[in-house]
């Protein structure tokens, strides 16, 4: 087709013991916004990184303008008008929005030194085109994630990119951020920007996309027009089964025995006078707008946060001093961001499994490797986490399958309260199902769990109850049976307070 500017044709990616890529094919019109989605370990992030030229292929060719071409590294990818945007973004803290955004490729004077006034002036043109009210001279890590986005975004306009690949743009972002860049991609459309773009919100693929393409088991699955699109067949082509669509949370196992109770809580500047309880075998939830407080609670019960007033009792003893303890009491947090706060990415994923019950594993104090084996493979089996072996470093793994090997780790413990804090940001939805079927069945064997999500179908789908919070406080508590999402929509964003 005459408007096709890139074309990916039978690419095959193998790694040792894997072959992440077999014969796939996937190409990009001019002005386009082409969706790709697959499970987690279907070979999106592998195929776009043989093509921005962080991996070559082992077999297949890449055209672009029907001139085949073959990169070596990313700076190649970008000379020639392709940039990559990932979930976890490429920017450095302690710089600011214009060093970032020229960093690499300077402006320079007659006398070979930096133009810092031509970098500003560029950098408020690129965004103010973006929309984005930011001080080109703020540091980026004041910015918030949705500002962090548009720098990248910028950064990628810079080098006249006429391709870009956005990875999961909205995993960390509000309704109203993320409208701001469905915006801001209606744009970059009419100035001849095409765009491969990767997600696992399937809501919002109708609102963004063109056309969307399919990928399981490292296979193209096939191509569909965003006209044509049907949520439940693209969803059976991406796991290969029906996925559960129903309420999860069929039967009420909650007791009236409480295992967390947090009374009058506060920490300075982020929570004030919080009260809660979650029972045994019970899974309540917390809602509300992005930075309502709802991590800053979940860490402040856990002990990452010291409190100000308040106390937190597990099982009627007083918690919450330190994550040493939390953890000595039976308690669980599988943290929103699994890089910083869930793993150790360099190490291997049995060390990871296990690490957080060496205690109850090896009392003795010495660490049976035949035995850590054996826990990391019944959990490699149990979770279905996609890898040949436990020996390997979490860091090669996907993003569900690191999700997975977290919740291995805290399974580990027999824990009796687990916080699950955004549990299926980013995971596709066969992964989401599946973790949504293991927190069911954690209730039914009595375990306590408090979710933070702000997925409102998912809430729907597994609280007993949900506590809305605004603002640092809890404004409301809704039968989880009983509540809508526009219920609960409407307290986040101007409920009375309790």
């Amino acid at each position: 087709m005459s408007d096709v500017i890139l074309t990916l044709e039978n690419i095959t990616k193998e790694f040792p013991g894997v072959k992440a890529l077999e014969n796939v094919s996937f190409d990009l019109r001019k002005n386009e916004v082409h969706v790709l989605v697959g499970e987690n370990g279907a070979g999106k992030s592998t195929l776009m990184k043989v093509l921005t030229g962080v991996y070559q292929p082992n077999d297949g060719k890449i055209f672009l303008h029907g001139k085949e071409v073959r990169f070596l590294n990313t700076r190649q990818s970008q000379e020639n008008g392709i940039a990559i945007i990932f979930q976890e973004f490429n920017l450095i803290p302690n710089l600011t929005v214009v060093q970032n955004m020229f960093l690499g490729r300077e402006l320079r004077n007659k006398l070979g030194l930096i133009d810092m006034a031509a970098q500003v002036r560029e950098a408020k043109k690129l965004l103010d085109f973006l929309r984005a009210e930011i001080d080109p001279y703020t540091k980026v890590r004041d910015l918030g994630v949705a500002q962090q986005q548009l720098v990248e975004v910028a950064k990628a306009l810079l080098v006249d990119a006429e391709i870009i690949v956005m990875d999961e743009p909205t995993a960390a972002l509000s309704e109203r951020e993320i409208e701001t860049l469905f915006m801001t991609i209606k744009d970059l459309q009419k100035n001849g920007v095409s765009i491969i773009y990767i997600s696992h919100r399937m809501q919002e693929l109708r609102l963004v996309g063109d056309r969307i393409t399919v990928l399981r088991d490292g296979k193209t699955v096939g191509t569909r027009d965003m006209a044509h699109f049907d949520l439940d067949e693209i969803i059976k082509m991406m796991v290969g089964r029906d996925v559960n669509k129903e309420r999860v949370r069929k039967v009420n196992t909650s007791t009236d025995e409480v295992v967390l109770e947090v009374k009058n809580l506060s920490v300075n500047g982020s929570l004030s006078d919080i009260s809660l309880r979650v029972n045994r075998g019970e899974i309540v939830s917390l809602a509300g707008l992005v930075g309502s407080g709802r991590t800053e609670l979940a860490q402040a019960i856990f002990g990452v946060t010291k409190r100000d007033a308040g106390e937190v009792r597990i099982l009627d003893e007083q918690s919450g001093i330190s994550p040493v303890k939390s953890v000595n009491q039976k308690m669980a947090f599988i943290s929103e961001d699994r890089k910083r706060f869930g793993l150790a990415l360099n190490l291997p994923i049995k060390v990871n499994i296990t690490h957080a019950s060496l205690q109850q594993l090896f009392p003795s104090g010495i660490v049976n490797e035949k035995k850590e084996n054996a826990v990391a493979l019944d959990f490699r089996q149990r979770l279905n986490i996609v890898t040949p072996d436990v020996d390997r470093e979490v860091l090669v793994l996907s993003g569900g399958n690191q999700q997975k090997v977290i919740l291995a780790k805290w399974l580990c413990t027999n824990s009796n309260f687990m916080i699950f804090d955004e549990p299926t940001r980013g995971i596709d939805v066969g992964a989401k199902d599946e973790i949504h079927q293991l927190m069911n069945q954690l209730a039914e064997r009595g375990v306590a769990i408090l979710m933070i999500s702000s997925d409102l179908p998912e809430i729907m789908t597994l609280s007993d109850r949900v506590y809305v919070m605004r603002d640092g406080k809890i404004v409301q508590e809704l039968n989880g049976y009983q509540t809508s999402q526009e219920e609960i929509i409407s307290y986040a964003v101007g409920g009375d307070i309790l």
